[in-house]
Parts: structure tokens; C-alpha cells; sequence
């Protein structure tokens, strides 16, 4: 009796589908994966910082030419000491310089089309059975550190989701794995990357099923080695550059469904920001393809170009974080004494001058990602629309302009790139601010619904059927 009894329990133990090797072997892919895309993005991350050191504030002083700090962005543009400064004229030519560098480099150890980042991984996982080359890693981390490093305008999140579908399908082919597997730890690791370097692991994980599509479809069988493979990037990054979130925001919550209303107001700006952000955007890139001058002149001109837009307004080039964390100050705050109030006018100019320079500098061939900059253009109007109605609206409604940013930046990133899901979340994780999700909600699900049909990725299909892989 107690032999049947044990094996009796023996097999309700191992009762199911979930336990077996392969299952195991799965989890060990995945985890394998986002470990070595989590020391990949570290050692990315000293690139940047590296060459931002040595490039941007230590020859141009770049920090010094910040029209934030004192919130004279429009009245310092084009005085007689802007004029005369040598950094500032620096600042024209340094974008031409390096996206002309990245160029270079991509075009002579890889293939043009990997400039594109994001983009490229999208296709590689629809059209090419999740194949993307290795010379990928190396090519593209140091190309895209050169052309943003330089104050191209642009994100480094199109290098890193290439980098981790590039490591996700070298492991792949290396382990001899079928064409199924590869597409799943090249998405795992495109989520590992995103992981990373927003420090927002659960976002990272969404996004590496919800990217694929324009539309509220999922690639579910990514689901879980995109989480496990994130869990680990994100451990490992944070290990060498500490836990906190991305950005610091004041606390602040929802208590008024009346704001429900401005923020549908707020959601029905970001549609506009981002059919302009995108029109522009598709606009340059075809001019740019259509002059007959060879690839590194464009590059150059389109870099020139971008220089000249950061000459006006210096912050705009590179990355352009500082003016996320300038987003979550509107309306001043005591927590934030090196950040001055900008005015509505700022943040609107600030829109505009992030979104030209990005598309010249990312639509000219730059290697570089587009991601980053929609963050900013959803922060700069958010702050906007908070500011205005802070201004018109009575005080007991409590209109939070740093509420608006940060709601801003979901419902721009969920319009222009789709995808809502990782959009909510996203926010939250990079600002600590977990408050805000419910008209994150709201605004992030008007403006999916309300863009439908235009998205700044070309080889996202818009459903399952559509895909190559699905066939």
C-alpha cells in the first residue's frame, strides 16, 4: 500500500505538461539570453557614457550651454553671447561628424539596413526567421554611440533592441536551435535590452511581444522567455548601475475624476504631435533617399542639419534626457532647485525643435532610435496642455503639469510606436510613479484608437495573419 501510495503521489507530482526538459531547456535559453544581453548593455552603457564625457561635456561643455537650468530657452536663442560663443558653433558641425563616423563604420563591417535598429529587428523577426547578424553587436553599439554621442538627436534604444535580438539569434544559431526558437530569443532578447537600459523590466518584458504588431495583437509565445530573459538583463544591469528608476519625479496621484476631462484633451494633442512627429519624420526620410549624392553626404547633411537646430536650442541634442527630467519640474517645485519653470511657449518649442532634429538626423540614415524622442515629444506636450490648464482651470481640480508630462509620454509612445500595454507601464517604471496608471490608461487608449493606421516602424504588420511567420 505505501508503495502504490508513493507512486501514486510520484506521478500527480510530475502530472502536466509544464514539467520536462524541454520546458527546462527553455527557461535556461531564455535566462542564458538576457544575461548575455544584460553584460552587453553594460558594457554599452560605458560606451555612452564615455564618449559623452569626452565629447559633449568635455569638449564642447555641453552642460554649460543648457537653456533649462534657467528656463531662458526662447530669450537666449539668438543673443549676442550665443552668437559669439565657439562651443555653440561646435555644436553645428559635431552631428555631421559623428552620424558621418557611424555611417562609415555600418556600411563597411555590416549591412546599411541594420542603421535602422528597431525597425531592422521587427523585420528580421517577420520576414528573415529571426536572423540578425552578430556583427550587429559591436557594429551597431559603436555606430550609434558615435552618431548620438556627437549630439545626433536621437535614442538608444533602436541600437539596444537590435543588440539583444543580435545576441538572442547568435545563441540560437550557436545552439543549433530551430527557426521557432530563434524568433523567440531574438524577441527575448529585444525586450532584455529595453529591460536594461530603461531600468523597467516589466515594461521591457511587454514589449517584446506587443512591438511586432500596429495593432492590439501579441506575439504570446514570446510571453515568457521575454519575462524571464528581462528579469535577468535587468538584475544584472542594476548590479553595476544600482536599482533606482530612470528619472525622479515628485509623488503625485489621481484624486479628481473631473481631470478625466483635460486629459482627453491632452490624448487628442498627442494625436496631432504624433501624425506631425511621424509625417515629418517619413517626409525627410523620402527627400533624404531621393538626393543623388552618396550615402555619407546625406548622412553628413542630415547631421549638419540637426547641428544647426541644436545650435538654437542645445538641449536637444543626444539623447535629450535633460529635458524629460525639465518635463516633471513644469510648474516649478522645491525638489528640483537646479530646474527652472519653462513656459508653455518653451515646452511647445522644445516639441518641435526634438522632433525636427530627430528626423534628420534618424530619417537622413543616422544610426540611431526613434523611441527615446517620442518619450520627449509626448513629455514637452504633456507639460504643455498641464501647464495651460493649471493656468485656466480653478486650483480645487488640482492640475498637476508633471502629471501631464508623464501621462504625455505614455499616450505618445502607445500612439506613434503602438504599443499601449508597455507604454503604461513604462512610465511608471522610469519615473517611480505608479499613481498615474488609471489616466495613463485613459489617454494611452484614446490616442492607440484615434492614430490607427500610422506607426513610425514600417515592418510592424498589423496582425498575426499578416506576418511572414505566421504564413
Amino acid at each position: 500500500m505505501f508503495k502504490r501510495l508513493s507512486i501514486s503521489s510520484w506521478k500527480f507530482f510530475l502530472a502536466g505538461d509544464g514539467m520536462s526538459v524541454r520546458t527546462g531547456r527553455y527557461f535556461v535559453e531564455s535566462a542564458i539570453v538576457g544575461a548575455i544581453v544584460g553584460f552587453v548593455v553594460v558594457a554599452f552603457r560605458w560606451l555612452i557614457d564615455f564618449t559623452g564625457k569626452v565629447v559633449m561635456e568635455g569638449l564642447c561643455r555641453h552642460e554649460a550651454l543648457s537653456s533649462l537650468s534657467d528656463g531662458s530657452a526662447i530669450g537666449r536663442m539668438f543673443s549676442r553671447e550665443a552668437l559669439l560663443d565657439p562651443r555653440r558653433w561646435l555644436l553645428v558641425v559635431l552631428p555631421a561628424v559623428g552620424a558621418s563616423l557611424g555611417y562609415f563604420l555600418i556600411r563597411r563591417f555590416s549591412s546599411l539596413e541594420m542603421a535602422r535598429g528597431t525597425d531592422s529587428a521587427i523585420k528580421a523577426y517577420h520576414q528573415r526567421d529571426g536572423y540578425v547578424p552578430g556583427a550587429a553587436i559591436p557594429i551597431k553599439s559603436v555606430a550609434s554611440v558615435l552618431t548620438v554621442g556627437f549630439g545626433g538627436s536621437a535614442g538608444y534604444e533602436g541600437p539596444v533592441t537590435l543588440i539583444g535580438a543580435a545576441c538572442g539569434s547568435v545563441f540560437a544559431r550557436a545552439m543549433n536551435l530551430t527557426v521557432r526558437a530563434r524568433r523567440i530569443l531574438m524577441a527575448a532578447g529585444l525586450a532584455a535590452g529595453i529591460s536594461a537600459l530603461f531600468q523597467a523590466p516589466l515594461a521591457g518584458a511587454i514589449f517584446g511581444f506587443e512591438i511586432f504588431y500596429s495593432s492590439s495583437d501579441i506575439e504570446y509565445e514570446t510571453v515568457l522567455p521575454s519575462f524571464i530573459a528581462s528579469a535577468v538583463s535587468y538584475s544584472i544591469y542594476a548590479c553595476f548601475y544600482g536599482w533606482a528608476p530612470l528619472f525622479a519625479m515628485p509623488a503625485m496621484g489621481f484624486e479628481n475624476s473631473l481631470r478625466l476631462v483635460p486629459y482627453f484633451i491632452l490624448a487628442i494633442a498627442i494625436v496631432f504631435g504624433v501624425r506631425f512627429y511621424i509625417s515629418f519624420y517619413r517626409g525627410v526620410e523620402k527627400r533624404f533617399a531621393g538626393f543623388r549624392i552618396p550615402g555619407w553626404a546625406r548622412v553628413a547633411l542630415g547631421g549638419l542639419a540637426t547641428g544647426i537646430v541644436g545650435f538654437a536650442f542645445p538641449d536637444v541634442l543626444g539623447a535629450g534626457y535633460k529635458i524629460i527630467q525639465a518635463c516633471f519640474t513644469a510648474g516649478g517645485s522645491d525638489l528640483f532647485e537646479n530646474y527652472g519653470s519653462l513656459t508653455i511657449a518653451g515646452f511647445v518649442c522644445f516639441f518641435f525643435a526634438k522632433a525636427i532634429a530627430t528626423a534628420f538626423t534618424v530619417g537622413s540614415g543616422g544610426s540611431g532610435g526613434l523611441f527615446a524622442p517620442a518619450i520627449i515629444c509626448g513629455g514637452t506636450l504633456g507639460a504643455a496642455v498641464g501647464l495651460f490648464f493649471a493656468k485656466v482651470l480653478p486650483a480645487s481640480v488640482g492640475i498637476h503639469p508633471a502629471a501631464f508630462a508623464l501621462v504625455g509620454m505614455a499616450g505618445f509612445l502607445a500612439s506613434a510606436i503602438r504599443i499601449p500595454l508597455t507604454a503604461i507601464v513604462m512610465v511608471a517604471e522610469i519615473s517611480g510613479n505608479h499613481s498615474l496608471l488609471l489616466p495613463a490608461m485613459w489617454v494611452c487608449c484614446i490616442s492607440f484608437w484615434l492614430n490607427n493606421g500610422w506607426s513610425l516602424y514600417r515592418s510592424q504588420v498589423h496582425t498575426r495573419e499578416s506576418s511572414m511567420a505566421h504564413g
